[in-house]
């Protein structure tokens, strides 16, 4: 669900060619699902081939990797591994509310409501294994990496950018700043629109930056963790009723992990805090990675593209927009 700090954390506007030149560790996953919820049809349903493989996540892909070419970033998509003990109570959530969104989006079709039939098609959305696998075949053809986390992406992503293999991460949720990315961009939308509901509203990219975020809390990485963990995460539901700004003053006056006994935590918790903390703490992170990538190659993604039903004409229009050249990697143009 991504932990609710958007009101706390300090946001600076960032333009793309600032952007230019830098090495952006993606969260796959998180992209993914932006793609799968947003690429529909007017009555919701995603789009697909003529053997039902659903294309919907690769027309977002295709046109964002090669906009980021354009404008000379270099992506790197860093994809989940196994999901952390704890989450699963929170995967059951999204399960259940997947599961009344269908139910619901069924009335609408017998009703023929096609806007509820869009609105609840999206709140359905799953990742399937030969989804993430096609993903993971495009992005190789067209040169760009791919890291496979041991556990959650966010972590991976923010570990190589706190080594300094990377500039920052690139993603919708906040999760990243509790695993230590010293830098978060988020709404990296070259459309620079964003969609909310079922219209569209207009974004600007806008980095943040973890240090002055925690001096203007006056906070600590721990305590930010403690925070967030107030407010609910993925792998705890939090303390019903404080959101960031409450959890925020409690941290500032407790200071401590006596903060959780003053919240009433055990009341709302069935997992000790310690437990949870010690999640953030200690995930897995990995250095056995590759950041070159394969060598872009331009056939191998028109013949992907066509297998997969996509138009000859835009998919040739698109890549005969990109530069000539014999770099290796399409991030390097």
């Amino acid at each position: 669900m991504g932990v609710k700090l958007r009101d706390l954390v300090v946001q600076k506007p960032i333009t793309l060619p600032e952007l230019a030149g830098k090495t952006l560790m993606v969260d796959a996953y998180n992209t993914l699902y932006q793609f799968i919820t947003t690429i529909r049809s007017m009555d919701g349903g995603l789009f697909t081939d003529e053997e039902g493989n659903v294309t919907s996540h690769l027309m977002g892909l295709f046109s964002r990797c090669t906009n980021f070419a354009k404008h000379k970033l270099h992506p790197v998509f860093v994809f989940d591994g196994k999901v952390p003990k704890l989450k699963q109570s929170e995967l059951d959530r999204r399960k259940d509310i997947k599961a009344e969104a269908g139910s619901l989006y069924e009335e609408a079709k017998a009703k023929g409501d096609v806007a509820d039939m869009k609105k609840y098609a999206a709140r359905t959305s799953r990742l399937t294994p030969s989804m993430v696998k096609d993903a993971k075949t495009l992005l190789g053809a067209m040169g760009i990496p791919v890291v496979q986390a041991p556990a959650e992406g966010e972590a991976q992503a923010a570990h190589m950018v706190a080594k300094g293999d990377g500039w920052a991460v690139v993603s919708q949720d906040f999760d990243s700043l509790l695993h230590r990315a010293p830098r978060l961009v988020i709404n990296l939308n070259i459309a620079g629109r964003k969609r909310r509901g079922l219209s569209s509203v207009p974004v600007e990219p806008a980095i943040i930056n973890l240090k002055q975020t925690l001096q203007k809390l006056e906070l600590s990485q721990k305590q930010l963790i403690m925070l967030a963990m107030l407010v609910g995460t993925d792998y705890s539901k939090g303390v019903k009723g404080i959101g960031p700004k409450k959890a925020l003053a409690l941290i500032q006056k407790h200071k401590t992990e006596k903060v959780f006994a003053e919240a009433g935590w055990d009341d709302h918790n069935d997992t000790p805090w310690q437990q949870v903390y010690e999640t953030f703490t200690t995930m897995p992170t990995t250095d056995e990675y590759d950041l070159q990538g394969k060598a872009y190659n331009k056939d191998q993604v028109y013949s992907f593209l066509m297998d997969r039903g996509f138009s000859p004409d835009r998919v040739k229009k698109t890549l005969e927009s990109l530069p000539d050249t014999q770099q290796k990697r399409l991030g390097d143009w």
